[in-house]
């Protein structure tokens, strides 16, 4: 099972060289006291200065050699913290292009941008401190009173007492850190998701003069933000203080034991003051330890979050098709049904498309129109159902195979700040003859010659462009691959009737081998294709040629009458009659 720390395994011998460096460094500095001792009780009362500065050339190694291998060792650790981030931060982006829309809707995109940025941030901190602190800290602490019973046993198991109390201390804390540490990143995907939103659509904010409502909105997310670090802050804050006191209060009572066994001979003064200076190494592993703790509570509760990411299975692996091909069409659904989140979505759908035909589906808003495509293109999979390419279920297909069929347009499509051939490119080296093409057939390439040529540069989400352009600019995308199924969703709406049925003319005339799917709003968009489905609240209302649902279905005739200014009249015989405008 994939774990953060599984990362760090590929560095294992880059890690053991810094421990055993770090090991050294921090060794070299619990032997100076020791060496200060010495000096002073037994080398100075002798007054030999040649043996006294060779021993405090002894120090000075001792010195260099804790100061090299701590730097040599923090080097190494930045090294491995930065490198296994990265391989991290590589392999949760990717997972999380791969994760279905099912699996994206229960974490929501809010919270893998924050699992991206801010927990492998904190990750990164804990990998980089464990490292440093992770092994000095220890050996400080516990070599410093290992020595301390070298130095004076009775003075030592004064110091000793606290012990029991900085456990508990370290451990309660600790405890309660990680899932304070937690609920703050929860809250900080809220706030994410706030910014997210607002930034994309600040236009709508400003037009409608609801600056001051976001922001007080934001204020609210802000604050539940604050309050949760706050009280992270604090329980994490309490560490420090707490350890510092309880070790204050045992120096004070060594300083105590230490006076009058100096003064009745059982202790000498050199041996108090290595004592005192391994109780100043001892606070500070202590302080280290805290700061470990806060960084291992943040570092933790972000590895968990990312780790559930990472252990998500593949939702949507192929499956081995079950029987033959139900019934014949090139596009096929039978009886599919699928809900979100328990709330039923398309019930019942079954229509057959043969290849090289047009489908248009039209429908109010909510109707399903969407989501029937993320089921063709199986960014879900239905409730139950079949759904089929070529007689072949979608499921049993390979995700890549899937994709290569078709080039799509959604309704909240997006341009990158890059050039006009790049966009319609995307990375898939297709030949400039063939991006040129595609513009043609989408009613873009007047504009684009108009703007400087293919080379010219998009601003970010293509705001030098009109809306209009942006919607042409994507279907060059989408037909550049010669797909052999096009899916526009609702990707005319932002073009006049005029360009809109040039643009229709030209694809079914040049797409007579692709399979054409056209989703609108307008019935002028979809009335000319060879088969139109319509949708009402997730169910088929009607299906067939636009005269054909004229004559049959209800909701068709309506959604005409309401976009023509007209009203249908019924015939007391022989079906309805229409008034051809």
């Amino acid at each position: 099972m994939k774990t953060v720390f599984s990362y760090l395994a590929a560095y294992k011998g880059r890690i053991s060289v810094g421990l055993l460096l770090k090991t050294g460094g921090t060794v070299a500095e619990l032997l100076l006291p020791l060496i200060m001792a010495h000096m002073i009780d037994d080398i100075a009362p002798q007054g030999n200065i040649p043996i006294l500065s060779l021993w405090g050339v002894g120090m000075l190694l001792c010195a260099v050699a804790a100061l090299v291998g701590n730097v040599a060792a923090n080097r190494m650790a930045s090294r491995v913290a930065r490198d296994t981030t990265e391989r991290l931060r590589k392999d949760l982006f990717s997972k999380s292009l791969n994760l279905s829309a099912r699996q994206i809707d229960e974490v929501t995109l809010p919270s893998l941008v924050s699992r991206l940025s801010s927990d492998t941030y904190n990750v990164h901190n804990m990998v980089g401190m464990m490292q440093r602190l992770g092994v000095r800290a220890p050996i400080l602490l516990i070599g410093g009173v290992a020595l301390t019973f070298t130095v004076d046993p009775v003075l030592a198991l004064v110091l000793l007492v606290s012990v029991p109390f900085l456990t508990l201390i370290v451990f309660f804390v600790s405890k309660k850190g990680i899932g304070l540490y937690t609920k703050l990143q929860r809250s900080v995907d809220g706030m994410v998701r706030k910014v997210r939103d607002d930034h994309a659509g600040i236009r709508v904010i400003k037009a409608l003069s609801k600056s001051e409502y976001e922001s007080a909105s934001f204020r609210k997310i802000n604050d539940a933000v604050v309050e949760n670090e706050t009280k992270a802050g604090v329980m994490m804050g309490v560490t420090n203080p707490l350890m510092n006191v309880v070790l204050n209060l045992g120096m004070t009572a060594v300083l105590f034991a230490g006076a009058y066994r100096v003064a009745a001979g059982r202790a000498m003064v050199g041996e108090l003051i290595a004592f005192t200076s391994f109780f100043t190494i001892i606070l500070n592993a202590v302080i280290s330890v805290s700061r470990i703790f806060v960084n291992f509570s943040k570092g933790g509760a972000s590895a968990k979050r990312i780790g559930a990411i990472l252990r998500m299975p593949e939702d949507l692996l192929p499956v081995p098709a079950e029987g033959g091909a139900c019934g014949g069409g090139y596009i096929r659904f039978e009886n599919v049904c699928f809900s979100y989140g328990g709330v039923p979505a398309l019930e019942n759908i079954s229509f057959s498309v043969d290849k090289g035909q047009s489908l248009g589906i039209i429908g109010a808003t909510g109707s399903g129109k969407s989501t029937l495509i993320s089921l063709l293109m199986r960014f879900y999979d239905p409730d139950s159902g079949t759904i089929t390419i070529a007689g072949k279920d979608v499921r049993s297909y390979e995700h890549r195979d899937l994709c290569q069929k078709f080039g799509a347009v959604f309704q909240s499509d997006f341009l990158m700040a890059a050039s006009v051939r790049d966009n319609i490119d995307f990375e898939r080296e297709l030949p400039q003859e063939q991006i040129e093409r595609a513009a043609e057939f989408a009613q873009a390439d007047e504009f684009i010659a108009g703007h400087g040529g293919y080379g010219a540069l998009l601003t970010a989400r293509g705001a030098n462009f009109s809306g209009g352009q942006k919607q042409r600019l994507l279907i060059a995308r989408a037909l550049a691959s010669s797909p052999e199924i096009l899916v526009l969703d609702d990707s005319s709406s932002a073009l006049d009737y005029r360009t809109d049925a040039e643009l229709r003319k030209t694809l079914l005339k040049n797409l007579s081998n692709s399979t054409v799917i056209l989703i609108a709003q307008r019935i002028s968009s979809v009335r000319f294709a060879d088969r139109i489905l319509v949708l009402e609240n997730g169910k088929v209302a009607g299906f067939g040629s636009d005269e054909g649902l004229m004559q049959t279905c209800e909701t068709y005739r309506r959604i005409y009458a309401s976009q023509h200014e007209e009203e249908i009249l019924p015939q007391a015989e022989g079906g309805d009659v229409f008034a051809d405008q």
